[in-house]
């Protein structure tokens, strides 16, 4: 996603990918030649970087932290996909007064409350973007709501069929063929990077899951308003409010939305939205990093959010078993051997001292759990001295 968002800003007019950090220099070098710019200078402190900024230059660097903090850059794009990066760059983004723009929703959906708000008291935006599924489903979302609707239900389609054993082992063809990270690919398979859209979702509007793990039916684009509505009225949902997925729908977004005025009722009927009460707005794309620059734009230009978590978090991502772990087992990364993430109610998960999955990579198995458990912060010795986790404890105090 990164390089996708390099060579788009080279496309436009006003906007530029001025440095770019990656532990391989090569990939990083790679991905500016790919936009048509060579000859960037390697940077290994801040002053060097700022400097070559200023002059015009464009810089790449292994320091993402060096990336994040240079003083005359509008904004920062963390898109890692790895938890403890994303915490680490986002602060220091913050700290030094740069604009945030988070496609690692691994870490939004752990920390994002914090982030947020230290982004408001340092007076700049820290959001998530609009090609993300739960960007792209928030413009939607804010539409309805502007207009006066109640939307019960938002929601992606999910790419792929749900495996939840999926691993870089047992994808690793696929991954070569589709030219991909093989671990992922598997955090799509497994269903993690459904559940943690949907968190930073469900965060951002304050709604929740209907059941652990989402429902996720067969849909059409022409049922989405027949299927997530409340089993009451011959849907799937036993409440409003909730966050959902769906298979075949992929990769659209969608909200529900129903209103109780007659006159608009007929409209919206009259207008191919179905017979009613309730409808769907439902964006057939999202284009990921390619609409990044939207959301720049919005952040330098309006000082405006995407979408970001402003109040208590209503949803968690809970770490769950891949396989059976032994007491000394060290938990790999995200879409790896170890573990997947299911949604849950943020309060269920507080009340039952649940895992939030972005603290599980690292941390060591104390108490041996089966395939399938869902961990608490009881099975596990968490790495205390993770940047995650300090945001973490901080956010469970406020």
């Amino acid at each position: 996603m990164g390089e996708g968002l390099v060579v788009q800003l080279e496309l436009m007019d006003g906007m530029q990918a001025s440095v770019i950090a990656d532990v391989d220099l090569e990939r990083a070098r790679a991905a500016f030649r790919s936009a048509g710019v060579y000859s960037p200078v390697e940077a290994d402190d801040i002053a060097a970087a700022a400097e070559a900024v200023g002059e015009g230059r464009r810089v790449i660097t292994t320091d993402a932290t060096l990336a994040a903090a240079i003083p005359n850059v509008d904004a920062v794009v963390e898109a890692t996909g790895v938890p403890e990066v994303g915490a680490v760059v986002a602060l220091g983004g913050i700290e030094a007064g740069n604009h945030v723009l988070q496609m690692n929703v691994e870490t939004d959906a752990t920390v994002g409350w914090i982030l947020r708000t230290k982004a408001r008291q340092a007076g700049v935006v820290y959001t998530l973007t609009v090609g993300d599924e739960p960007g792209a489903t928030m413009d939607l979302y804010d539409d309805a709501v502007s207009l006066g609707f109640e939307v019960i239900c938002a929601g992606k389609g999910k790419n792929n069929p749900l495996d939840r054993t999926a691993n870089p082992e047992t994808l690793a063809e696929s991954a070569r063929s589709q030219m991909m990270n093989p671990k992922m690919l598997a955090s799509f398979v497994d269903g993690t990077k459904t559940m943690v859209e949907m968190t930073s979702l469900a965060n951002a509007i304050g709604f929740v899951p209907d059941v652990l793990g989402m429902h996720g039916p067969d849909v059409t684009p022409a049922t989405i308003s027949d299927v997530y509505r409340p089993a009451t009225a011959g849907g799937i949902l036993g409440r409003t409010g909730v966050v959902e997925y769906g298979l075949g729908i992929a990769p659209g977004v969608f909200v529900v939305f129903t209103t109780d005025h007659p006159k608009i009722l007929r409209d919206l009927t009259y207008l191919s939205l179905g017979e009613g009460p309730y409808f769907a707005l439902y964006r057939p794309y999202h284009l990921t990093s390619l609409e990044t620059p939207i959301s720049l734009a919005r952040a330098v230009l309006d000082a405006d959010t995407t979408a970001a978590t402003d109040n208590k978090p209503t949803a968690e991502t809970v770490a769950t078993a891949k396989k059976d772990l032994a007491r000394g087992d060290v938990i790999d990364g995200l879409g790896g051997f170890s573990v997947y993430g299911l949604i849950e109610r943020a309060d269920t998960a507080r009340s039952g001292n649940l895992l939030p999955l972005g603290l599980a990579p690292g941390a060591t198995v104390a108490k041996a759990v089966t395939t399938g458990e869902i961990l608490t912060y009881d099975h596990v010795e968490v790495d205390e001295s993770k940047v995650i986790r300090e945001l973490r404890t901080e956010q469970d105090a406020m």
